[in-house]
């Protein structure tokens, strides 16, 4: 039992050195490494710059060097490079600039020198029966002694979790594309803010009228920190969007955050029934144009379609609501809460381009997949056509259907203002439209970086399914 538990323990310090030295080849993960676990790399960098090996190295290195220049190795490089850049110019009868022609010689040249010198030193290392210490070489040495991992696990506890999560390659990638999420999130914020703080409207003269004074504007401007500069107006807004905290709006001095948690839930709800009934229809639809195509249902269907995609939903929108509500009186013209009958002519022109596009992109990649090599071969084995399609083809095509769903779906989602404005819904569209125009500036802010961080998670989840969907993602994954 002891045996065992040593050896578990070896081949966990064992992975523990490997992906740290993995990891310190690539240089963000790098200087997240040294930042993490900065006291422990500061004892690291100690033993590594201080080591005997090293200094040996580096005098190798520097001996080796003065041989090859002294040999006038460098300067033979020099010439032949020069040489041979000069016949090319005059093979492709170009007009030969000296200045830069000696600059790029000595570019190549520095390049061929530094190969050579590398190349002998590794040569001098291999005789002496040496390998080179690295930095990370150094950190792998050192784990391996119990005490120092058990005296630099709490002061180092953030980074061996980083090595822990970089060892996951699932983790790693969810962590990424949350890391990734929240970038945008900011750069969203930035930029939007940007936009509005350049912007030629002047929310306090909109919102107080034509005769409000000088002194008016100015004990509004001050009330909402309008009056302070560009930077400061900037980190108070993203310090809200931290804090869950973006005041009051300008107009009607509602909480801002208050107002999108009551507006908020409905786009999201009509997206979300939309994107479901979408691809319920879309999927059977575009399987179906796909194992007969060029027939009459093939036809049908992508004629369909394309009208799907061709119809303005403000448009198709007007046109429920005159025959559906005024004509027919079946359905009520405008959205309610409390009458879940009035959700399906919504549901109905959100949805409509998404089922469209998901049912043609359906269709092109499952037509795609079902002439590939491995489709005849499951089929010469005697498979059932049925199990050939459902476990070989459509599973192997739903890569871009998943993307045209996510990349819809945040159209959906930040393009809802035309839909709810025609059916009248109090959602977070409409609520963004309806602020721009002052520009009410911390309602605006919240509506589109709330948006965005809805559409960034569901990116996120996207980028998920595409690695249990494809088992290429996968093993790229962890190869990296």
């Amino acid at each position: 039992m002891t045996g065992q538990t040593v050896m578990t323990g070896s081949r966990l310090v064992d992975r523990i050195g490997n992906i740290y030295s993995k990891m310190f080849l690539h240089p963000a993960y790098r200087f997240l490494l040294l930042l993490a676990g900065a006291p422990i790399n500061v004892f690291v960098g100690i033993v590594y710059l201080y080591g005997g090996k090293r200094k040996a190295h580096q005098e190798l290195r520097r001996s080796l060097e003065r041989k090859l220049l002294e040999s006038g190795y460098r300067d033979r490089i020099l010439s032949e490079t020069k040489e041979q850049l000069t016949r090319k110019h005059h093979f492709f009868n170009q007009q030969v600039d000296q200045k830069q022609l000696e600059h790029e010689a000595e570019r190549i040249t520095a390049e061929k020198f530094k190969e050579a010198l590398q190349r002998q030193v590794e040569a001098q290392l291999e005789q002496r029966h040496e390998t080179q210490v690295t930095f990370a070489e150094t950190f792998r040495m050192l784990i391996h002694h119990p005490a120092f991992l058990a005296v630099t696990f709490l002061p180092g506890i953030l980074m061996y979790a980083l090595i822990g999560i970089y060892g996951n390659a699932f983790l790693k990638h969810i962590v990424e594309r949350l890391i990734m999420t929240v970038l945008v999130i900011f750069g969203v914020a930035f930029l939007v803010f940007t936009i509005l703080y350049i912007s030629p409207m002047d929310p306090a003269a909109n919102i107080l009228g034509e005769t409000a004074t000088a002194e008016q504007i100015a004990a509004f401007n001050k009330l909402y920190g309008l009056d302070q500069p560009y930077l400061v107006q900037l980190w108070n807004t993203l310090r809200g969007i931290l804090t869950f905290d973006l005041g009051k709006s300008f107009a009607g001095n509602e909480e801002v955050m208050t107002a999108i948690a009551n507006k908020f839930p409905v786009t999201m709800t009509l997206t979300v029934i939309s994107t479901i009934v979408a691809v319920l229809i879309a999927l059977p639809i575009g399987i179906i144009s796909a194992t007969r195509p060029n027939s009459f249902f093939d036809y049908t269907f992508m004629f369909i379609a394309l009208l799907g995609l061709s119809i303005p939903s403000f448009w198709q929108g007007l046109i429920f609501i005159l025959n559906f509500s005024i004509k027919l009186q079946w359905l009520p013209a405008t959205y309610s809460p409390e009458n879940s009958l009035s959700m399906i002519m919504p549901i109905i022109v959100l949805g409509t381009g998404l089922t469209a596009a998901v049912a043609r992109m359906t269709r092109s990649s499952t037509l795609e997949v079902i002439h590939e090599d491995y489709i005849t071969t499951a089929k010469a084995k005697g498979l059932s056509r049925r199990r050939v399609l459902w476990k070989h083809a459509v599973g192997n095509a739903l890569i871009p259907i998943i993307t045209i769903i996510g990349l819809q779906f945040g159209g959906m989602l930040g393009g809802a203002a035309v839909t709810e404005k025609v059916f009248n819904i109090n959602g977070i569209g409409s609520y963004i439209v309806d602020k721009q125009f002052i520009p009410d500036i911390p309602a605006i802010m919240g509506g589109v970086v709330y948006t965005a961080i809805a559409i960034s998670i569901v990116n996120v989840v996207i980028d998920i399914l595409y690695a249990f969907f494809d088992p290429r993602i996968r093993s790229k994954m962890k190869q990296y």
